[in-house]
């Protein structure tokens, strides 16, 4: 995993570095790119971090990136830095799913903030895939027979009755139930089913 960063994209070099200052006050590791080429070939997806992206730049400007961006997958919050005109661009690029927009002159303890914020997102965001990675390598080292088992078990199904729908006997069900629990690394039925709830972080 990738350090976070916030990426700064600006073609003004004094935006660039008073961004930079005003991260390091609170704290927050970043990174300065001077146009969106340069920020784009360097561009990784596996990337932590927040992107602060700066609308209108002199070659690529910051929305022709942010498609760019978005045709590769990033998942990277995305933070817009308008002028006054440039408002109902950032509105759009919201729609698209950029994180925020930031209207120059902008308070420096708003910026950062807002960058903070975008770097916990992203760090939430990165511990449910990770979680949910790991769930899915604990279901794969189930049996098929186990699979049958914990689904029925998920059912609210008592072991007798599973082992009358399986064909199997009651001690049977037991041993599959009890390597299932080892395997999800859980304790109870109970915890089974949180772990596999749809939408869990």
């Amino acid at each position: 995993m990738s350090t976070p960063l916030a990426h700064i994209v600006d073609d003004d070099e004094a935006i660039r570095d008073a961004l930079t200052w005003l991260c390091r006050t609170r704290n927050v590791a970043t990174q300065a790119w001077d146009s969106a080429e340069e920020f784009l070939a360097a561009w990784q997806p596996d990337w932590c971090g927040c992107i602060v992206l700066d609308i209108r730049m002199r070659e690529m400007s910051g929305l022709e990136c942010f498609d760019v961006l978005l045709a590769q997958g990033n998942t990277l919050p995305v933070i817009f830095l308008t002028g006054h005109g440039d408002v109902p661009m950032a509105v759009g690029a919201l729609k698209k799913g950029a994180y925020d927009f930031l209207e120059k002159p902008f308070e420096d303890n708003a910026l950062v903030d807002v960058v903070v914020r975008a770097l916990e997102s992203n760090a939430r965001r990165q511990a449910s895939q990770e979680s949910q990675a790991t769930v899915a390598g604990r279901l794969a080292q189930l049996t098929p027979r186990e699979q049958e088992v914990m689904q029925l078990v998920l059912a609210g199904k008592f072991n007798k009755v599973i082992a009358d729908e399986l064909n199997i006997s009651m001690r049977t069900v037991e041993v599959h139930r009890s390597r299932v629990f080892e395997k999800m690394g859980v304790r109870s039925a109970v915890e089974l089913a949180q772990l596999l709830a749809p939408g869990r972080e």
